[in-house]
């Protein structure tokens, strides 16, 4: 963007305002959530020759054959996770970090892990200047995350698995929520479904189910990448 920089500040204005918007028209509900994205300027987290399509919803590459997934998308997961002020939270799939972020205006602390290092020191360095003192990006694979991280009440893996990971299972709280997407079968040539599930863990640790209907993430890559 050129030109006059009150022109452009008005402008920016308008395009969150129009993002919230169209937020509230695809559903989402939660006040604290709306905040949490209100909160969180997209174009922070996007890389530079995208800034100008970053509050539109549309997902958006970032590197190392990932993408930002839509605003409304995200935000939907985040109102299912169901995240409070007193929540450790751990995200699978740090990207560029805009999820974080976002998730730092929700809870008491944020874990994000991502497989690829530059996309970690990327994310990390982002975090730090949008003030979000209580997330940080970690390079680890989030489909076998440190023990060391210890427990959270909240997980979420912004990708699609076969099924729930164990390793993750074992690091939900008693009265945790993790939130993941299931990729099905598909017929050979076609696109893999994915369905949004929530998993409640009951303080006795006894797992239940809840499927939230069709969602589009890519799939989950185990291990550590310093690059693609």
């Amino acid at each position: 963007m050129t030109g006059d920089p009150g022109a452009q500040s008005a402008a920016v204005i308008e395009e969150r305002a129009a993002l919230l918007l169209t937020l509230r028209q695809g559903g989402v509900c939660d006040l604290s959530v709306l905040r949490a994205m209100e909160a969180t300027p997209r174009e922070d987290f996007a890389p530079y020759r995208f800034r100008d399509l970053a509050n539109r919803n549309l997902s958006l590459p970032i590197g190392c054959g990932q993408t930002m997934s839509r605003p409304l998308e995200l935000a939907r997961r985040l109102e299912a996770l169901r995240t409070g002020r007193g929540h450790r939270v751990l995200e699978v799939g740090a990207g560029s970090g805009y999820g974080a972020a976002a998730l730092a205006h929700l809870a008491r602390e944020v874990v994000t892990l991502e497989r690829f290092e530059t996309l970690a020191i990327e994310a990390s360095r982002r975090l730090s200047a949008h003030g979000a003192a209580n997330a940080r990006a970690v390079h680890a694979d989030g489909l076998d995350p440190p023990r060391e991280l210890g427990r959270f009440d909240r997980i979420i893996v912004q990708a699609s698995v076969g099924a729930a990971p164990a390793a993750l299972i074992q690091l939900l709280a008693p009265g945790g929520v993790m939130l993941f997407a299931r990729r099905e079968h598909a017929m050979a040539g076609a696109r893999a479904k994915e369905r949004l599930i929530k998993l409640d863990c009951n303080e006795e640790g006894e797992l239940r189910e809840t499927d939230l209907g069709p969602c589009r993430l890519g799939p989950a890559i185990p291990g550590l990448a310093q690059a693609l």
